[in-house]
């Protein structure tokens, strides 16, 4: 029998309460640790493991270890079922990553968020009923972990579908009204429900209908956001997921859970604001902004000179130069030609040529994309290099090759007041000595404005599929 070491609030303290409150400690100490690894592309892999070490931990002594109110343990049948879903879960997990093209990673992270939230909700919608009436502080968490974690998966479902293109647009002025209202009557049925002295039993058509709102709440307020502002909504998205995660765990008073969704949602709110810098944009303006849908800036140079330039003429370019930057976009993960451009920048290196990679904090459709899709074609990290550290050395840059990116080399973020990204930081490639853009045509980017790099003196064009134009490039310099 389980030795009893003290008495708190009346109840005994056992040695399994000591050992499960001491895994939950390191449980959260690896979630830390695993975070802080995280933070470099050379770690990110082991600070992963680390922090799934930290969960299966938890999880097992939960299993092993946990007593409820009578001292009973988690009986058998239902430990069998948790470690079954477990299982499945796991196995469906293990699946879909090994399966998932890196051009679907933001819809799968999308996915991700999408199933923390819900977990949040339901676990409010369950323990809500058992909550004590005038318990101001249980039913307030409870209540902000359904309402929080309702708004994550409906937002984050809706996000996967317009990354996936399943779902478009709505960006009606209109719309922001319609958000304002909605938000407002959510939370106003969220402080009647947490504030009422009616039993919480006698409450549930407010939990089922504050559920309604909040869930529909998530789909209006990511509806009308751009594709450009995508990466900034999906770490928003995770944040909340975090913060979810946090309310249920001091719902059940697990400590895990608590550390656990706090830094979840801590480093997903300093990531969103991180975005929103670079982007010189407010998450306020991000949110009820519309930011994604333009077109009318850079009307005057719709008729301006494009140059085109042949493969022979880009391998000799390039071949002669001393230093090279790639720029990469949406627009490479599409084209999957991480690898070809790899073996591009290896061939030039051994001529001798010093080849970067130029990132942009919101390149792609989430946070580290490019990071995430380099490093699958085992890109040296060495060779990425922030917007911040590349833009003072690209004067002296003798070829920017643009691939697949649009936005985030617009200069119209310099020079037009008008424009929706002005103001918005770019990465420089405008003052490189030579630009070749790859593109498949002269489709606007994902903000929908015309891009004036276009139209630049030392812009040279190479239209086609990027991998297939950067194989051509390739076979081309090799025989030089």
């Amino acid at each position: 029998m389980d030795k009893v070491l003290g008495t708190i609030n009346g109840m005994d303290f056992t040695i399994g309460d000591s050992l499960l409150e001491l895994s939950y400690l390191i449980a959260a100490l690896l979630f830390v640790y695993g975070l802080k690894l995280l933070s470099h592309p050379a770690t990110a892999r082991r600070g992963n493991l680390w922090a799934a070490g930290g969960m299966g931990l938890a999880m097992i002594t939960t299993l092993l270890l946990h007593k409820n109110d009578s001292g009973a343990g988690i009986p058998l049948l239902n430990m069998w079922i948790i470690i079954a879903f477990i299982g499945i879960g796991s196995a469906i997990g293990w699946i879909i990553a090994r399966r998932v093209k890196m051009t679907a990673m933001p819809q799968l992270v999308s996915l991700f968020n999408a199933s923390g939230g819900a977990a949040s909700m339901l676990v409010a919608l369950l323990e809500y009923p058992n909550a004590i009436a005038g318990d101001i502080g249980s039913i307030l968490v409870t209540v902000l972990g359904l309402i929080i974690g309702s708004v994550a998966f409906s937002g984050s479902v809706i996000a996967w579908a317009k990354l996936d293109g399943r779902v478009g647009d709505i960006m009606k002025p209109f719309m922001t009204y319609i958000n304002l209202v909605l938000l407002i009557v959510t939370l106003g049925m969220g402080v009647f429900v947490v504030f009422s002295p009616t039993p919480p039993s006698d409450l549930m058509w407010a939990i089922y209908a504050l559920t309604v709102l909040s869930l529909v709440y998530g789909v209006m307020f990511v509806m009308p956001i751009g594709g450009a502002d995508m990466p900034v909504v999906i770490s928003l998205l995770n944040a909340l997921t975090g913060i979810a995660a946090a309310m249920a765990g001091f719902i059940y008073g697990n400590q895990a859970m608590i550390l656990g969704g706090i830094l979840v949602g801590a480093a997903g709110m300093i990531l969103t604001m991180l975005m929103c810098k670079a982007m010189n944009r407010s998450l306020l303006n991000v949110i009820i902004g519309s930011f994604g849908g333009g077109g009318a800036a850079g009307a005057e140079h719709e008729h301006g000179t494009i140059k085109e330039i042949q493969l022979s003429d880009a391998a000799v370019l390039l071949s002669y130069s001393q230093k090279i930057v790639i720029i990469p976009g949406y627009g490479l993960a599409v084209a999957q030609a991480q690898h070809i451009v790899h073996e591009l920048d290896a061939l030039l290196e051994g001529k001798g040529i010093e080849v970067k990679y130029a990132i942009h904090p919101v390149a792609g459709r989430m946070p580290g994309h490019m990071n995430v899709l380099l490093a699958e074609a085992d890109v040296p990290y060495e060779q990425l290099v922030e917007m911040d550290a590349i833009n003072p050395d690209m004067p002296n840059v003798d070829v920017a090759i643009v691939i697949g990116a649009n936005d985030v080399v617009n200069p119209a973020a310099y020079d037009d007041p008008s424009s929706p990204i002005y103001g918005m930081p770019i990465i420089d490639a405008h003052l490189a000595k030579n630009i070749i853009i790859m593109k498949r045509g002269m489709g606007k980017g994902y903000a929908g404005i015309e891009n004036y790099l276009f139209f630049n003196d030392k812009t040279r064009m190479l239209f086609g599929d990027a991998k297939s134009s950067i194989q051509k490039l390739v076979n081309e310099i090799k025989s030089m």
